[in-house]
C-alpha cells in the first residue's frame, strides 16, 4: 500500500505567497491545504489531521499568534511560523513563546524552505518509528514515555510541543552529557542548516517553566555556560 503524502496546512492571506508555497510544496509531493485567515485555519485543523502547519503571523480575523496558541492547546503538530522581515525578531520570539517550533522568513530561498520543511517532516516521521519500542525513562518524579510521547511529573501529564519533547528526550537519555545548541538542533531536525541556534534557548526556557519547581533556579535541565545544556545526573 502506498504511503500517504504528508499533509501541510499553509495559512497565508496573500494569494501570491499562497500560490508560490503551493507550487513549491506540491512539486515535492506534499498534499497542500490552503487557508486564507485564522478562522479558516482552525476550521481545517478541526476537520482533518496535518503533518505540519505553516502559519503566517499577520492574518485576518485571527492572527497567527492566536491560531498558534489555540492549536497548541490541543495538538503537538509541528508549526512553522512565516514572518515577513528578517528584522522582526520580536515576532519570531513571540511565536516560539506561544509554542511554534520554527520560523521561516518569507524572503528566504525556495531551496531553504524545502530543506527546512523536509527536515521537520523527516524528523517527526523518524521520531515515531524510533521511539515505538522504547521503555519509559524515570528521573525522580519525572516520567517520559517515548512510545506514547507522554511526559508526566508527579503523576500529572505535561503538554509539550514536538520540539520540546525531542529536546527533553535527548537530554534525559544521557544525563550529565553536555549538548551544544547545534547538537540539539541536529538531534531534533537532522541538521542545523539555516537555523538560529538561539531558538534552542527559547525551547529550554519553556521546558523549565513546565517541568522545574523553580524555573529561575533549575535543578533538572542545567546550563553549561558558553557551551550548552545538560540533564542532571541522578
Amino acid at each position: 500500500m502506498a504511503t500517504a503524502s504528508p499533509r501541510i496546512l499553509v495559512v497565508d492571506d496573500e494569494q501570491p505567497v499562497q500560490q508560490l508555497l503551493d507550487r513549491t510544496l506540491r512539486s515535492e509531493g506534499y498534499d497542500v491545504v490552503p487557508a486564507l485567515d485564522g478562522e479558516q485555519a482552525l476550521d481545517e485543523i478541526g476537520r482533518q489531521a496535518f503533518d505540519l502547519v505553516m502559519l503566517d503571523v499577520m492574518l485576518p480575523k485571527l492572527d497567527g499568534f492566536e491560531v498558534c496558541r489555540r492549536v497548541r492547546a490541543q495538538s503537538a503538530v509541528p508549526i512553522i511560523m512565516l514572518t515577513a522581515k528578517a528584522e522582526e525578531v520580536a515576532d519570531r520570539v513571540l511565536g516560539l513563546e506561544l509554542g511554534a517550533d520554527d520560523y521561516i522568513i518569507k524572503t528566504c530561498s525556495m531551496r531553504e524552505l524545502r530543506s527546512r520543511v523536509k527536515a521537520v517532516l523527516r524528523r517527526a516521521r523518524m521520531s515515531s518509528a524510533e521511539h515505538a519500542a522504547d521503555d519509559p525513562l524515570v528521573h525522580g518524579g519525572l516520567r517520559i514515555d517515548p512510545a506514547k510521547r507522554i511526559v508526566e511529573r508527579a503523576g500529572e501529564t505535561i503538554k509539550l510541543t514536538f520540539f520540546e519533547f525531542e529536546i527533553l528526550l535527548a537530554l534525559a537519555r544521557q544525563p550529565g552529557r553536555v549538548f551544544t545548541r547545534a547538537e540539539l538542533l541536529e538531534h531534533v531536525l537532522g541538521d542545523s542548516e539555516y537555523r538560529d541556534q538561539r531558538t534552542i534557548d527559547v525551547h529550554i526556557r519553556h521546558l523549565r517553566e513546565k517541568l522545574e519547581a523553580d524555573p529561575a533556579n533549575p535543578e533538572m535541565i542545567l546550563t553549561e555556560r558558553r557551551v550548552g545544556y545538560r540533564f542532571q545526573e541522578q
